[in-house]
């Protein structure tokens, strides 16, 4: 007798489905798993018996056979325990077989008890985009699975619960999504804490309204790395598209219900040691979200930028441009989502010192140019706002006057982006940084005025054509902070400031 039963798989960070076909045949006892299974899914087997022994249904001695299909694509995880052993209790008689529209997913342990699954968000909006009405999965999945809509979730703690439901003897309740468990509390964080750095402020601001990569280069002890760690609490909130992409990328590493519970936009900061796969993404097998991805619809931050390495800090640029990063191995082809907004901090020299009042830097020209140019131009060029952090006066470390608090902060930025929100309505862009250089005429023409500073600005800077166009950019998010249609000259001028000249 073969039973189906109807799973999901993962891939990347995209969910299909999978139908788990059973059989149970006379001849030698043997336990034969078919379908491209990985590792973690020809032990299942063993889980498998362990699981039907303890809940008093031990598997009959029989040539077992069980096909995962498409067999084309690799399966990988324990999630296919649980249809496993559903089909194959079916097969032999020991419990009603599972609905043809409800999906099931879970890792067993030895004792029947449901574990949590990786990916559970990707899974059930694929059962739910193929027609699905239900699902049953591990309790600790159900409040990111919940956020697919439009299916019905059975959160199981184990196996025991689920034979009672699918006997009729104790059903199930569905799952419903709670506000309390979508809620944490945040790290106090805020810019208030910030004494004086009134140009660096403004400029975070800009960054955050339009988000724009920003790069900030300075003295140690500027505060540099405190303005940049509190540039999340200016962040507006994200939508329920953007909440429902980030979630299904952690879900994929097994932290979906963190990042439910996460009310900000992610912020990731990686060490300096990190390599180029960790930033990107890879790994043997199916290649893993890296920092990138993690930090999708929020912040990668990168303190003491120059002491990445080379081929970290290379490997950068194609995100930063595409939004997405695409991860080719012998085992397929993978993409991510990767639309976030870089932060990064650097010294201007490798003591630190360079510039600074003191005089205490003892760097020679060489070396800071040589220390520089550890960030090529290519990857500086894509920094939209580039600024010199001077080191803190002394008013305002005696006066310890306090700033201005991140929440009066947020209130523009949240101002500004709606003014994008309405602008772009209709269209891919979600905020001033996304615009492609064919867009820029329509949203991000200045005056007369304004354009002939630019013109000037162009000639005697030496400006690339992409530096050209993330001033214009970063001029249409000033006028927005201003309420203004728009872009003028001050505008403009405001934006240039925040550029490096290309030869430095």
């Amino acid at each position: 007798m073969v039973t189906t039963v109807q799973s999901a798989g993962l891939y990347g960070v995209d969910g299909y489905l999978v139908t788990v076909e059973c059989e149970m045949a006379s001849g030698l006892p043997a336990f034969d798993l078919v379908g491209l299974p990985g590792m973690a899914v020809r032990e299942s087997r063993e889980r498998v018996r362990a699981a039907a022994r303890a809940c008093g249904l031990p598997l009959a001695p029989s040539h077992i056979t069980v096909n995962l299909a498409p067999a084309d694509i690799k399966k990988e995880g324990a999630v296919y325990d649980l249809p496993i052993l559903l089909g194959l209790l079916h097969a032999q008689d020991s419990c009603p077989a599972v609905p043809e529209d409800c999906v099931c997913i879970g890792e067993l342990s030895l004792a029947g008890d449901l574990r949590p699954v990786k990916g559970a968000l990707s899974m059930a909006m694929a059962a739910r985009d193929a027609g699905m009405t239900s699902m049953i999965l591990p309790a600790e999945n159900a409040v990111e699975a919940a956020l697919a809509g439009d299916i019905t979730i059975y959160a199981a703690k184990n196996l025991k619960q689920i034979l009672a439901h699918l006997n009729g003897r104790e059903r199930i309740a569905p799952f419903c999504l709670s506000e309390t468990e979508t809620e944490e509390e945040e790290s106090q964080l805020d810019f208030s804490e910030v004494l004086g750095q009134e140009n660096v402020k403004r400029a975070m601001e800009i960054a955050a309204a339009g988000g724009h990569n920003i790069l900030l280069s300075g003295s140690p002890g500027s505060g540099k790395s405190m303005m940049a760690k509190r540039i999340g609490t200016i962040l507006p909130p994200m939508t329920e598209e953007e909440k429902s992409e980030v979630v299904r990328i952690y879900s994929a590493i097994g932290e979906g219900i963190r990042a439910v519970r996460r009310k900000a936009r992610p912020v990731r900061a990686p060490h300096h040691t990190t390599s180029p796969v960790g930033l990107v993404g890879g790994g043997t097998g199916i290649p893993k979200p890296g920092e990138v991805s993690l930090a999708h619809n929020g912040v990668l931050f990168l303190d003491e930028l120059p002491e990445f390495s080379k081929e970290a800090l290379e490997i950068l640029r194609q995100p930063i441009e595409d939004g997405e990063v695409s991860i080719v191995r012998a085992a397929g082809r993978v993409r991510y989502p990767a639309n976030f907004m870089l932060v990064c901090a650097m010294n201007p020299c490798k003591c630190g010192w360079y510039g600074h009042p003191s005089g205490r830097c003892r760097c020679t020209m060489q070396e800071v140019a040589r220390y520089r140019k550890r960030i090529s131009g290519p990857l500086l060029d894509r920094i939209d706002i580039q600024v010199d952090v001077q080191p803190v006066e002394l008013e305002s470390l005696v006066g310890r006057r306090a700033g201005e608090p991140s929440d009066v902060i947020l209130q523009r930025v949240i101002a500004a982006r709606e003014r994008q929100r309405l602008r772009y309505e209709g269209t891919a862009i979600r905020c001033n940084a996304d615009m492609q250089s064919s867009q820029l005429a329509q949203y991000a023409q200045p005056d007369e005025a304004g354009q002939a500073l630019l013109n000037a600005a162009f000639e005697r800077m030496g400006m690339t054509a992409r530096s050209y166009d993330r001033i214009l950019r970063v001029a249409r998010t000033i006028a927005d902070l201003d309420g203004a249609d728009t872009i003028s000259a001050m505008h403009i001028a405001e934006a240039i400031q925040y550029r490096f000249p290309e030869n430095t």
